[in-house]
C-alpha cells in the first residue's frame, strides 16, 4: 500500500501510472483518501485524449510505487473504460459510486473498505500510515547521556639516583710549636748548669717545632630514604556531546469530514 507520504511526493513532481506490459496509462491528477484511515484508495488519471477533461478512476489497493511511477495490474482500455464518475462539490465521491468501481475492477467493495479500515481498538483514533498498526498514541523516543569513567594511564614516574661533587668547608682547630728567645739570669738555681761547659767555646744548640696539620677522612653513611607514593586527586570535568531525539508536530486539518466517503487530495 502506497503512504499519504509517498502521495505527497508524487502529486508535487508530476508522477505517472502505469499498467500492464508497462504501458504508460497517464499522468496522476488526483488522489482520493479514506475517510476513516486517511490512505490513498484511488487515483484519477486523464483517459480521453489531449483536449478531453474526463478523468479515469483505478484503485490502488494493488499498486506499488517504484520511483516517480505508480505500478497497477489493469490494461490501458481496463481503464480507461472504467465508470465516469462525478466527483460532489465537497471533493468526495460516494459510498455508492465507489462500490460501483470495485465492482468494475472485480474487486468486492466490502473486503476493500476492511482492509483500508482495519478494526480499531478501544478509544483508538488513528493508526499508522508509515508502518504496522500501533496504538491510539505515538511514541517519542530521545537519547539519554550516561556519563562514567574509566581508568587509563596518564604517564609515567621514575626514581633515579646519580652521584654529584660538591665543595665543603668546614673548620677544625690545628696547634703549632713556635721557638722564642729566653734569657735567664745567673742565680744560685742555675749557676752549676751554667758552669758545667768550658770556659769560651763555640757552641749550637737547636729545637725542633711541631704543627698539626688537617687529616681528611671520608665515610659513606645513610641519610634518608625516598620512594614514589600515589594519592587520588578528584576534580569536575565537563563532557559535551552531541544526543539525538525525537520531535513530534500535529498536521490538523482545518475542517474534520466524516462518514464513509473518499475525499480527494489534489
Amino acid at each position: 500500500m502506497i503512504s499519504t507520504q509517498e502521495i505527497q511526493t508524487l502529486l508535487e513532481s508530476g508522477g505517472t501510472v502505469v499498467g500492464q506490459n508497462g504501458d504508460k496509462l497517464g499522468t496522476v491528477s488526483q488522489v482520493f483518501l479514506d475517510d476513516e484511515t486517511g490512505r490513498p484508495e484511488w487515483a484519477t488519471i486523464a483517459a480521453g485524449g489531449l483536449f478531453s477533461s474526463r478523468e479515469s478512476f483505478v484503485p490502488l489497493a494493488e499498486s506499488s510505487l517504484t520511483g516517480n511511477e505508480i505500478a497497477v495490474p489493469w490494461s490501458k482500455a481496463k481503464v480507461k473504460d472504467a465508470p465516469e464518475i462525478e466527483v460532489g462539490s465537497d471533493g468526495h465521491i460516494s459510498e455508492d459510486q465507489e462500490a460501483t468501481l470495485y465492482q468494475y475492477y472485480g474487486m468486492s467493495y466490502s473486503d476493500a473498505a476492511a482492509d483500508s479500515s482495519r478494526p480499531q481498538r478501544d478509544g483508538q483514533v488513528g493508526q499508522d500510515t508509515s508502518g504496522p498498526n500501533t496504538d491510539d498514541a505515538m511514541t517519542r523516543s530521545e537519547e539519554q547521556l550516561h556519563v562514567g569513567t574509566e581508568k587509563v594511564a596518564r604517564g609515567k614516574a621514575r626514581l633515579r639516583k646519580f652521584v654529584v661533587t660538591e665543595n665543603v668547608t668546614t673548620t677544625v682547630p690545628v696547634t703549632r710549636e713556635e721557638v722564642r728567645l729566653v734569657t735567664e739570669p745567673i742565680t744560685d738555681g742555675n749557676r752549676d748548669q751554667a758552669l758545667s761547659g768550658g770556659d769560651i767555646t763555640s757552641e749550637e744548640h737547636e729545637v725542633v717545632l711541631h704543627e698539626e696539620r688537617p687529616v681528611v677522612e671520608k665515610d659513606v653513611v645513610p641519610v634518608e630514604r625516598v620512594r614514589l607514593d600515589t594519592e587520588t586527586v578528584t576534580e569536575q570535568q565537563q563532557v559535551t556531546e552531541e544526543v539525538r531525539k525525537e520531535q513530534i508536530e500535529s498536521d490538523l486539518p482545518d475542517v474534520q469530514e466524516t462518514g464513509g466517503r473518499r475525499s480527494r487530495k489534489d
